[in-house]
């Protein structure tokens, strides 16, 4: 499996004229841990992580510091072929948050450690653990139910109270995105 296959895109990325509030806002915004920083023509020159964040001087004696006077550079990119299993070595003896994709030069992804989690778990793997949160929330987080999923169909076992009760925990595991069927057992 190569970077073309997990990669994140499109790439939130910031220039490095950009201040580091604006930076700062879009690492929040999305949930990042790091934004690729880019040139006029998008080609990589830096990352601006939340480690360079917390070190910018912001409100102190430079005001409010552009992202290319605080971002980490250089930075190393993966190619779209580049292996997975060769960025996660990477990202671990680095201790890398993410790692920036090019095609020719230009920006096209971004790679993070979530990335690379994501082959890890199967999609009715996903679709089970929300619909468990959802079912603990709903018992009061006694654990009443156990649920597995194969193939979108939601198995689930343990005591109901009454008919009612498993219509109405029928009816939320369908509420589930991914859930095509429930089996209430």
């Amino acid at each position: 499996m190569d970077a073309r296959e997990i990669m994140t895109r499109p790439v939130v990325a910031v220039t490095t004229t950009a201040t580091v509030r604006e930076a700062i806002a879009l690492l929040v915004q999305h949930g990042f841990a790091a934004l690729p920083v880019v040139d006029d023509e998008d080609r990589v020159v830096g990352i601006f992580t939340e480690a360079d964040a917390l070190r910018a001087d912001i409100g102190g004696t430079n005001g409010n510091p552009t992202v290319g006077s605080v971002m980490t550079a250089p930075v190393e990119v993966a190619t779209m072929d580049t292996e997975i299993s060769q960025i996660a070595r990477h990202m671990l003896s680095d201790r890398l948050r993410c790692v920036p994709v090019v095609d020719d030069g230009v920006l096209v992804g971004v790679v993070s450690r979530r990335d690379l989690l994501r082959p890890l778990v199967r999609h009715d793997d996903a679709i089970a653990a929300q619909l468990r949160a959802l079912l603990a929330d709903y018992a009061g987080h006694r654990g009443r139910w156990s649920v597995e999923v194969a193939g979108g169909v939601a198995h689930i076992s343990g005591d109901f109270s009454d008919e009612a009760e498993r219509r109405v925990v029928n009816a939320l595991a369908k509420t589930v995105p991914g859930v095509h069927h429930a089996e209430i057992g």
